[in-house]
């Protein structure tokens, strides 16, 4: 059991480390950290804007993140407020046009990135791969929402 969450453990890291090497390498083009690319992504997927609350949902991210990650997208004119509402949270944010140039060459280098990353997987492992990544990570949400059980259940497999 413990070697199976070592593995676990070690794999998702190392997959988080490579990604965000990547997402950093092709960010600093723009001037911009490699935690934007998903910010980007998101705001190209809502064309008509999205409020900081929900990119906080969507990405995984706090506000303070997302606030700091909209300010320095902002000056680089990339992002843009939509609306009167004086706060972050409840206006419209939206790509600018350059923004929008900027969010579909990260889309287009992200396709790249995840084509080579799945190389080697027929579509039948890919599906399966994807159904238990969500499942497991579904598992872990609920988890970390309801806290450990006190005692573990024999036969019980998390990962």
């Amino acid at each position: 059991m413990l070697d199976r969450f070592e593995r676990f453990s070690s794999s998702i890291f190392e997959i988080y480390r490579y990604w965000h090497k990547i997402a950093t390498d092709e960010m600093e083009k723009y001037g911009l950290k490699g935690t934007h690319c998903i910010y980007l992504i998101t705001m190209l997927q809502h064309p008509d804007g999205i409020t900081a609350a929900n990119l906080c949902e969507i990405c995984g991210r706090d506000k303070a993140d997302v606030s700091r990650m909209m300010s320095i997208m902002e000056k680089k004119g990339l992002v843009e407020k939509d609306g009167q509402q004086s706060s972050l949270y409840r206006c419209l944010l939206k790509l600018t046009e350059e923004g929008a140039a900027a969010a579909e060459q990260v889309c287009q280098r992200v396709l790249v990135a995840v084509e080579n990353a799945g190389k080697g997987l027929d579509e039948f492992k890919r599906v399966i791969f994807y159904e238990a990544l969500d499942l497991i990570c579904g598992n872990l949400r609920q988890l970390s929402q309801d806290g450990l059980p006190s005692e573990s259940k024999p036969g019980t497999n998390l990962i």
